[in-house]
């Protein structure tokens, strides 16, 4: 079982997309294990977005996802972090194909909706970011057999 995180950045929230962003993961299967809004503040989000510290929408990026609150949760499935970045799309709504997060509800070059880790060490360092250990959930699905074959699980 992997772990990864998601953020519903401010212009979701703003658009009132929190309850339908959360319906696309949970009918998608995955368990959300822990979940908290709150605003990110700008210490929070200069260590987030770290790796992009340097390039011209660094300081664009941390003024924008700290101009609200935000929805961060932490979801768990078998690949959840490829599963997740493939229902999230392109980077950008007008380049992520229907049927995705941001295809579906992106039009902005600049605001993009939600975060989700690309990596299992990503994960790992933004999760520990944002939640402490007992924050986090350890609960069964009794759909959990219908949702992944034996081989989903290897």
């Amino acid at each position: 079982m992997e772990r990864t995180l998601v953020i519903v950045k401010p212009d979701a929230v703003q658009r009132h997309l929190i309850g339908r962003i959360l319906h696309r993961l949970e009918r998608k299967g995955l368990k959300i294990v822990a979940l908290r809004m709150r605003p990110m503040d700008e210490s929070l989000a200069r260590k987030m977005y770290a790796e992009h510290q340097g390039k011209d929408f660094y300081e664009p990026l941390v003024a924008f996802v700290t101009a609200g609150a935000v929805v961060a949760m932490v979801v768990e499935g078998y690949d959840v972090i490829s599963i997740v970045r493939s229902m999230v799309g392109s980077t950008f709504g007008p380049d992520a194909a229907p049927g995705t997060i941001r295809g579906d509800f992106g039009a902005s070059r600049r605001y993009n909706l939600i975060h989700a880790s690309d990596s299992p060490e990503s994960a790992r360092r933004e999760i520990d970011l944002w939640f402490d250990d007992e924050d986090i959930l350890e609960y069964e699905f009794l759909d959990d057999p219908w949702i992944y074959a034996a081989v989903d699980r290897e």
